[in-house]
């Protein structure tokens, strides 16, 4: 009783922090709902407070502590985190205070931030619903024309949620709303329109139940939208790439071009007597790494980039026949048992074994498996040969080349292993527009999509041909046209083609005469594609530059390696007192060497940066950056170990 005494006054205490400002925290209830957080605004203002409060405490506990290890000049003799002299009697009471108050303003800090996530959020997913809008009114539209119901068109879009991605997990509102609190069609859609985060679905939905509730063409307008977001589309990839063409430029004159110049002005004032080593140390270590952390970042945050696709799968439990008792088997069906469980056990196996390449090519992550263990045992061995006594100076300078060149070692079987895939997938998403345009018209003529595949395994569809046959086998050898499908998505993994495997499925179950659907869908597949390819032409340009930029730093580099460093080196600068001195603190002798190796490890890092942003801006993934990185840091090790 106590325990629920005391929730309730806490439940009471937020009732009356929320009462205070009606007009604010009803903002956060839309935002709560639109976000499709599944929390009311009492409950989550109840954890706001709890986790604000946690903060505090923390915060509190860890600025005390520390607090109590900075101490005061000799003249306090206070343990105080602030040089206060004059505060007297005041001291010992400065450091509770401050600690109080900092746990205060990091509580109420976290307490508005934690009241604009739901804001965040749902905006983030007004941006995921604008983006996949287009393929899901492409659905719709197919499956109008193929014949199915409104709802049963719902069902089956919020169904594909995982490769129509938040567009269709707006529409799983209205088909809980039709399923289980008993509303009709126009109903439901009203109730989506009013809590989506998306204007142009809310706008779509407006039109879409004006349109049922006159009785006009359904298949008409959905046509017309369809023509109109796709337009859109395009619209928003030129403003997609003029913004990482700005990006492109900044990070070339800022990363690029701004190290070099900082390099120039380092090695100078560091050879006529300056402490440049040390801020050329953070330039290479520090600066460059997290400036170009930050532009991938900001990258991933602009990208127009489609999620992966997921196909859950429904299972059935065989339990007709749970209460029939088991009788022992015959020793020669435990020995059949025994076999296929053996085969379970080892099938993976057997067919990595078969074809290590392919499951490279499927899976380039597998490459860490070889290549990683592979690199730490090279890199012992080099730490093993090393004479002993050598300074850490001479040990870096030693080793930092094998460091290089185990890098390479990780990098490049998973670059050409995920360059093979991609250009697998690539050829394969080609060809889809076209495989599905045949398929259209071979239905048209009357004959079943199972028919269909069977002759179009004769054609010559590229890289599409293998897998064409391999769905064809699939039904010929018992499996349903769905399953053979449904597992020709699982092997190649891409959104246009799951998004077509999908439609094709759905339309599939309602009748056999598809032509409309298949074309609707070959399209689709082919804006996907064109949208794709302009993309990549669009972006080409740019990742040359990042190249060429890269290689006039190299040259620069090189340039004060082997004809500035050595003629700066032979200066003497003269000193304070009688004579001629060497250069001031280590001399000549030290200080070449160390701005050789640091500007060696500044070319090494900045290859392996710039070819990640090359690769997240030409093609949209960190993972494709990788082969340019590769690059890049193969060019600055042989000019590095020929010509400096």
């Amino acid at each position: 009783m106590k325990g629920g005494g005391a929730a309730g006054r806490y439940r009471a205490c937020v009732r009356w922090l929320i009462d205070r400002d009606e007009v604010g925290y009803a903002n956060l209830s839309r935002s709560l709902v639109s976000a499709r957080l599944g929390m009311t605004v009492e409950r989550y203002v109840g954890r706001a407070l709890g986790t604000a409060f946690s903060v505090g405490v923390f915060v509190g506990l860890v600025a005390y502590l520390v607090a109590g290890f900075i101490t005061l000049p000799p003249s306090t003799g206070d343990a105080l985190p602030l040089p206060l002299p004059e505060m007297g009697a005041f001291a010992p009471f400065i450091r509770p205070i401050l600690s109080l108050l900092l746990g205060l303003a990091a509580g109420y800090t976290s307490y508005l931030l934690l009241l604009r996530y739901p804001e965040v959020e749902m905006k983030n997913r007004a941006a995921k619903i604008d983006l996949s809008l287009h393929n899901a009114v492409s659905y719709l539209y197919a499956m109008r024309r193929g014949g199915a119901e409104l709802m049963e068109i719902f069902r089956s879009l919020s169904a594909n949620a995982g490769v129509y991605g938040e567009s269709a997990l707006e529409f799983r509102q209205v088909v809980r709303d039709a399923d289980y609190f008993g509303a009709d069609v126009v109903t439901a859609l009203q109730g989506l329109s009013l809590t989506t985060p998306s204007e142009k679905l809310r706008e779509f939905l407006d039109d879409f139940i004006s349109v049922i509730e006159s009785g006009g063409n359904l298949s008409a307008y959905l046509s017309g939208r369809m023509k109109v977001y796709q337009e859109e589309a395009r619209f928003e990839q030129k403003k997609y790439l003029s913004t990482l063409e700005l990006i492109g430029e900044a990070y070339v004159t800022v990363f690029v071009a701004g190290p070099l110049f900082l390099v120039i002005v380092m090695v100078v004032t560091g050879l006529i007597g300056g402490a440049a080593a040390t801020q050329l140390s953070l330039l290479t270590y520090l600066l460059v790494p997290l400036g170009s952390v930050i532009v991938l970042l900001f990258l991933d945050l602009v990208s127009v980039k489609e999620e992966a696709p997921e196909r859950y799968t429904a299972v059935k439990v065989l339990d007709t026949f749970k209460d029939v008792p088991i009788v022992n088997a015959r020793p020669d069906e435990k020995i059949g048992f025994a076999q296929l469980a053996r085969y379970d056990r080892y099938r993976r196996m057997k067919t990595f074994l078969k074809n290590p390449l392919r499951s490279f090519v499927h899976e380039p992550r597998l490459t860490f498996l070889v290549t990683v263990p592979v690199a730490v045992v090279y890199l012992l061995i080099v730490f093993l040969t090393l004479p002993t006594g050598l300074q850490v100076g001479t040990v870096i300078t030693l080793v930092d080349d094998h460091l290089a060149l185990a890098s390479l070692l990780i990098l490049v079987p998973y670059a050409l292993c995920y360059e093979a895939w991609a250009r697998m997938v690539r050829g394969i998403e080609a060809a889809v527009p076209d495989f599905l345009t045949r398929m259209a018209g071979i239905n048209q003529v009357g004959l079943t999509i199972a028919q269909a595949i069977e002759i179009m395994v004769r054609t010559n569809l590229g890289l599409l041909s293998y897998e064409i046959k391999r769905v064809s086998r699939d039904i010929i050898w018992g499996a349903s046209v769905e399953d053979a499908l449904v597992r020709f998505e699982r092997r190649v993994r891409t959104p246009a083609v799951s998004r077509s495997v999908s439609l094709i499925a759905a339309a599939c179950r309602m009748s056999g005469e598809i032509s409309e659907v298949l074309s609707i869908a070959a399209k689709d597949a082919r804006m996907s594609h064109v949208l794709a390819e302009e993309r990549k032409a669009g972006m080409a340009m740019y990742i040359i530059v990042i190249y060429l930029a890269y290689f006039v730093f190299l040259f620069v580099v090189v340039v004060i390696s082997t004809r500035f460093l050595p003629v700066l080196g032979e200066i003497s600068v003269p000193s304070t007192g009688a004579g001629i001195t060497p250069l001031p603190g280590m001399g000549a002798s030290s200080v070449i060497p160390t701005f050789d190796r640091l500007l060696f490890h500044l070319s090494i890092i900045q290859a392996f940066f710039s070819g990640l942003v090359a690769g997240k801006m030409g093609e949209g993934s960190v993972k494709a950056g990788v082969k340019h990185a590769a690059v890049m840091l193969a060019v600055a090790l042989v000019i590095f170990a020929f010509v400096v």
